[in-house]
């Protein structure tokens, strides 16, 4: 008796692990709640530290050097990047610790998912093997599809190439119409 392989595919599909949609959303959601989780985490923070200060257990921190006018600022101190430090003001701290916090998640879900992939599965004898797991197995279980090209200078440097990556088709075509 054969079996028409199309049939067998059809009678047992493959498992998606994430849906495409869903995935869009979710991430749009957990920036704004993770934004309001971090006002208030560096809210209650402070608060604390402040309790601290006024019962004698802390001693006060130093208050910030007053900043430059531009006119006194020699043409060194006038870059980007002094200007950036010169003005950091608490709104662009909180925003880093929302980065820190997006990135610590995004470790954790990556590797919960990758030692799900990797379960039955025997160690990676070489750097190459990894990166072919990376193209075929957890690609196609985030984005249902595998890498288009994989490229390698054999020197440990790697190019993975998506041609249609789910996550930038809506930002790069310039003929999609956002609401």
């Amino acid at each position: 008796m054969s079996t028409v392989p199309s049939l067998a595919a059809v009678a047992d599909p493959p498992p998606r692990y994430v849906d495409g949609a869903a995935m869009d959303y979710f991430v749009i959601e957990m920036v704004n709640a993770l934004r309001a989780s971090s006002a208030v985490a560096t809210a209650r923070t402070k608060k604390v530290e402040q309790e601290m200060i006024d019962a004698g257990l802390m001693p006060a921190p130093a208050p910030p050097p007053p900043a430059l006018k531009k006119e006194q600022m020699r043409e060194s101190m006038g870059s980007n990047l002094s200007l950036s430090s010169l003005s950091k003001t608490g709104r662009e701290g909180d925003e880093e610790e929302l980065r820190a916090r997006l990135e610590a998640i995004g470790m954790h879900v990556g590797a919960n998912m990758a030692e799900r992939l990797c379960h039955d599965r025997g160690l990676f004898t070489d750097t190459l093997d990894a990166i072919k797991f990376i193209c075929k197995d957890l690609w196609n279980a985030c984005w249902d599809k595998q890498v288009d090209n994989l490229r390698t200078n054999h020197r440990g440097v790697y190019v993975l190439q998506d041609n249609a990556f789910k996550p930038l088709t809506r930002i790069s075509d310039p003929h999609v119409i956002r609401s």
